[in-house]
């Protein structure tokens, strides 16, 4: 395939890009490099990437642009006709979202809308874009279904995700469009962010200085190995989605529709507590944490848990890697990079 992926740069997206060039795939890569946090890991990423496609002889085409930049997106489309397109590029952080909403409109809401429209006019055969479990927001029924509604997210963040699956799914109606939005659980591995918990506790514990347990360690997360993800994104990319002709709006699924669009969970169906995954990361340091306790902070989710019945219904999804195995992962990642 010749395939578009928006936010090759970060941590997702370095990781689906080199496992499109381990199929042999041409990857036109976009990325505006911005400093939401460390700067020259992204770059590192980047060049990781580059050396990988030069040693195996693959197309990669790399642009520093802003997908809020509608003429550079449009121009990019055009010039090199991809078939397929992963869109990870967004403005990420839960709680940065409560400081600096406008920076979430412009690239989730406005960088969306130009993604889309390039789509729409170059006739993209698949979009698949990342959305996330913070849509799920006040919902208590667990694990989250994509049966139920997501209406009230606690954060703007996951309400411009939100808003980017209704999005999709107008797109899908209007022009035919096919698209899959993918709900990612707390996504950990090597080449992580450094602003999400694992890299801070790592860094933290290594320095012997305090971290911080919030709602004092119990809120529970379905925490997600990249590699696992990764493995989603690809087996989902290739299957364009077809309409659900059973689809009723009266009881409708809020994850298909009449038009070919799709919504699924990418977790692994598994709850474990903030506290058991520090023991995990202290194991693998061999180092204790020091520990400090406190509330439940402004737009956290207190517990998620993802259902895969929709995933493994329509794909071959069967690995799911332990925490245990995760964690030593990302550990050993992180002494070898720093």
């Amino acid at each position: 395939m010749k395939v578009l992926v928006t936010g090759v740069a970060g941590f997702i997206g370095f990781h689906v890009v080199m496992a499109l060039f381990q199929r042999g795939d041409e990857v036109i890569g976009i990325d505006n490099l911005n400093d939401y946090y460390d700067v020259s890991l992204k770059k590192s990423r980047l060049n990781q990437l580059k050396k990988y496609s030069k040693k195996n002889k693959i197309k990669f085409n790399f642009y520093k642009i802003d997908i809020a930049n509608h003429k550079s997106i449009d121009k990019i489309f055009k010039n090199h006709s991809p078939q397929r397109v992963i869109h990870l590029a967004a403005q990420a952080g839960v709680r940065y979202s409560i400081e600096n909403p406008r920076v979430y409109a412009e690239s989730n809401l406005l960088g969306f809308t130009n993604i889309l429209e390039a789509c729409r006019y170059n006739k993209i055969e698949h979009l698949v874009y990342a959305s996330s479990s913070s849509v799920y927001g006040a919902s208590t029924k667990i694990p989250f279904s994509e049966n139920d509604p997501a209406n009230h997210p606690l954060q703007f963040y996951a309400a411009t995700k939100r808003a980017n699956e209704l999005m999709a799914h107008s797109y899908s109606h209007l022009f035919n469009l096919s698209t899959t939005g993918l709900r990612f659980f707390t996504v950990y591995g090597p080449w992580g962010r450094p602003d999400m918990a694992l890299f801070t506790f790592t860094k933290n514990i290594l320095e012997g200085k305090p971290i911080k347990l919030f709602n004092n360690g119990i809120h529970t997360r379905d925490f997600t190995y990249i590699d696992d993800v990764v493995d989603c994104i690809i087996k989902v990319i290739v299957k364009q989605p077809s309409p659900n002709r059973e689809w009723e709006g009266i009881t409708s699924d809020p994850s298909t529709s009449l038009s070919p669009f799709k919504i699924y969970n990418v977790g692994s169906h598994t709850q474990v507590k903030l506290i058991d995954y520090i023991e995990e990361l202290e194991l693998a340091l061999g180092k204790k944490a020091i520990k400090e306790y406190m509330p439940l902070q402004l737009g956290d989710i207190p517990n998620t848990f993802a259902s895969l019945d929709k995933l493994r219904s329509n794909f071959d999804i069967t690995s799911r890697t332990p925490i245990s195995v995760g964690v030593r992962k990302f550990v050993e990642w992180y002494h070898k990079y720093y």
